[in-house]
């Protein structure tokens, strides 16, 4: 456990002085001399920790952004870190400390592209060791279903990570083919860099957007009419305020009325991603679980081995990476794991009566055929969306 303890420290001291790097590039002097830091000791300390203070509060305040309270700006924060739950919201006694995100950094080759091949099958091998406490246990182990690490159910409630509610949500989804999303892969914000989270930031900050806070309908469509108008200097046409609708449905399954603010979170970070990055770069972020499950899914759809699928089953596997959000289906013996067809006893196999086995061959025929690649770039977003616990739709497929 020192070992752990001290490995968590280190990756905390080295994101302190990332951040205080990153707000201070623009001003660094030339350091002093080894003795000048020594004869200042304990007071040169202090000044550079206030320093620091003070300078990340600008970096987050902006130029001309009015004063904000304290909880405010802790909300600002915990969003530019990627926290979740923070320490002082729950009892620190007999807790893990929780660990500190450092957010990807985008490399020179990111957008080459990635030749992922479609007859060489990846070997999925999971961490033998839970993640937080580096003990072997076995099959008491829970895995994520999107990266390689495992947990101990015990380690997640004392890291804060696993509540009352979700505690038996977890166990009972982790061991099946539906899976669980551990914390880091449930997050969608993760995967921004520091300035994409930054671009983020201005946008929430500029629509007026509280962080923690759930938004009704209005208030998800005036953000989506704002940040319209910022971009584009006109009105929202009348058919994206619809679709903007639809996209709100999909965020708040459950008809609450408002959707929740870490589903709104990652809806407006993959919206982020596939804006400003290209398919080669997103095509990246998959992990080996995701790739094969896309593989499984290509060839299920590949009924005549051509290596062609049509654009209505390609629409049809984009609909179908949610369907493993549908409880009702997880007492089903079919693989919900992969994203494919299901099978024609499943509840979800047919529509009107038909099974898309049957209908799906026509289809093929009259419409543009997709490769392999190009199913992958075609999917490649909506594979990420759906990487949330959360039953919400964070990307809603189009029609």
């Amino acid at each position: 456990m020192g070992v752990l303890m001290s490995r968590r420290q280190t990756v905390e001291r080295v994101q302190k002085v990332s951040l205080a790097v990153s707000a201070f590039k623009d001003g660094l002097r030339e350091q002093p001399s080894t003795r000048r830091r020594a004869e200042a000791g304990t007071a040169r300390q202090g000044t550079l920790e206030q320093e620091v203070q003070e300078g990340e509060e600008e970096v987050l305040a902006g130029p001309s952004q009015p004063e904000e309270s304290s909880a405010s700006k802790a909300a600002w924060e915990r969003l530019r870190d990627g926290r979740g739950v923070e320490p002082e919201e729950f009892d620190r006694a007999n807790r893990f400390t929780p660990p500190a995100f450092i957010r990807p950094k985008r490399e020179l080759h990111d957008d080459e592209p990635l030749d992922i091949s479609l007859e060489q099958r990846e070997q999925i091998l999971n961490d033998e060791m839970c993640e937080i406490c580096e003990v072997w246990t076995a099959e008491s182990l829970f895995p994520c279903r999107i990266c390689h690490r495992v947990y101990h159910d015990g380690c997640l409630r004392r890291m804060g990570y696993l509540q009352k509610d979700s505690a038996v949500e977890v166990t009972e989804t982790a061991h099946t083919e539906t899976g669980w999303s551990c914390y880091y892969c449930d997050n969608l914000n993760l995967l921004l860099t520091e300035e994409e989270m930054y671009s983020l930031m201005e946008t929430l900050r500029n629509c007026k957007i509280i962080p923690g806070v759930c938004l009704t309908l209005d208030d998800f469509l005036h953000y989506k009419h704002q940040v319209h108008k910022q971009q584009f200097e006109r009105t929202m046409p009348e058919a994206q305020e619809e679709q903007a609708a639809l996209q709100f449905h999909a965020l708040d399954p459950d008809k609450k009325g408002h959707i929740e603010w870490q589903d709104f979170l990652s809806h407006e970070s993959i919206q982020l991603l596939q804006k400003i990055r290209p398919q080669n770069a997103l095509l990246r972020l998959l992990t080996p679980k995701e790739r094969e499950r896309a593989r499984t899914a290509f060839l299920a759809l590949d009924q005549d081995n051509d290596g062609f699928i049509g654009e209505g089953e390609c629409r049809q596997a984009r609909h179908s990476w949610f369907r493993k959000h549908q409880k009702e289906m997880q007492s089903c013996n079919v693989s919900i794991s992969h994203v494919g067809p299901i099978s024609e006893g499943s509840p979800a196999s047919s529509r009107n009566g038909k099974s898309p086995e049957k209908i799906l061959p026509a289809t093929k025929q009259e419409e543009t055929s997709i490769d392999w690649p190009g199913f992958l770039r075609e999917n490649v977003a909506y594979i990420l969306a759906a990487r949330p616990n959360s039953a919400a739709l964070h990307l809603q497929p189009l029609a």
